[in-house]
């Protein structure tokens, strides 16, 4: 799920660290030949702990770290001396990471904080030394606990992107445009179908220095959810959008039949998806007079999201657009 720099999907094999065992030890000294128990308590072996850190929108930095191994916790010693702790391995993650056992395809844990920790793999207890075990009966115990062991697991880390606004439409449909026209993100753009192979963030500017963040989605096809074009691979990221912007282009054939194509799209990978409030955006739209305009918005079927015709080239409507999605979301 890659381009040269957009990592989305990493498979790690994370080995905690083990507990050190307990000692059995017994004191000895001059005088006193026959000292009790005095064996410590083993280390803790290391986490692996998953930090989240909002700097991050990638997981490239996790792509060819194929193995995560902790380490072990130490020995208990002498006269109560408990083992060291194994050293913990912390994996900076960008927010909306989602950790998934490979085996049981389990959700285990997802980071959506800046500074937020969360044990992924915890390490193994240490023994307790046989000092724990003396009873007025058996003054001399022999026993002291092994460490438990390590949990060795086959992790996937995935990433859904943490955004306000998700763009939903076709190729060409001119959300990167869009993208770049509201935010500071610069998204590759050409005339050409999947100009933008991964996912884009950008932080818009509103009024009053208010923000809201947008995400521009690799656009979608017919028959996207059953794997055409770049099929499921972005569609993760819409699940995390708090709303979803649809833009369609003024020079589609029939917009209410490409609107109802791409909720049947999302319907089919994630059916939720579609209990998220929907605008509707009828882009490109520098390209009709105010006749053609009116006549467009009259067919649009009474049935459709709350509806604005924009254009990113003129900047017709953007701010109005803007005011659309501010009010969407504080309005839920």
């Amino acid at each position: 799920m890659a381009s040269n720099n957009f990592i989305d999907y990493v498979k790690l094999v994370c080995r905690s660290g083990k507990g050190g065992a307990g000692s059995h030890h017994f004191f000895r000294a001059k005088g006193l030949p026959n000292g009790g128990p005095d064996g410590g308590d083993g280390g803790r072996g290391g986490h692996i702990i998953l930090e989240g850190n909002s700097q991050l929108w990638t997981l490239l930095h996790l792509q060819y770290q194929k193995h995560v191994f902790a380490k072990d916790g130490e020995g208990g010693g002498e006269n109560l001396r408990s083992g060291a702790q194994g050293a913990d391995i912390v994996l900076q993650v960008p927010l909306g990471t989602v950790a998934r056992s490979v085996e049981t395809g389990e959700q285990l844990l997802e980071i959506t904080e800046h500074g937020q920790r969360l044990v992924l793999v915890p390490g193994g207890r240490g023994g307790l030394g046989n000092d724990h075990f003396k009873t007025s009966t058996n003054q001399a115990p022999e026993y002291a606990q092994p460490g438990e062991p390590a949990i060795e697991a086959l992790i996937v880390l995935e990433l859904k992107l943490l955004a306000d606004v998700g763009l939903v439409g076709f190729p060409n449909a001119g959300k990167s445009t869009l993208l770049s026209v509201v935010s500071a993100a610069k998204p590759k753009i050409a005339d050409y179908a999947f100009t933008t192979l991964v996912p884009n963030l950008g932080v818009v500017a509103y009024r009053d220095y208010k923000s809201f963040v947008m995400a521009d989605i690799p656009g979608i096809i017919e028959g996207a959810a059953e794997g055409r074009g770049l099929g499921t691979r972005f569609l993760r990221h819409i699940e995390r959008n708090s709303m979803l912007l649809f833009m369609i282009a003024c020079d589609s054939p029939d917009i209410a039949a490409e609107y109802e194509i791409l909720l049947g799209e999302l319907r089919q990978f994630n059916p939720e998806l579609l209990d998220k409030t929907r605008l509707l955006a009828i882009t490109k739209t520098d390209m009709l007079d105010e006749e053609l305009e009116a006549e467009m918005r009259a067919s649009l079927p009474a049935d459709m999201p709350p509806t604005v015709f924009i254009s990113s080239l003129t900047n017709k409507n953007i701010q109005p657009l803007k005011d659309m999605i501010w009010k969407a979301l504080h309005t839920g």
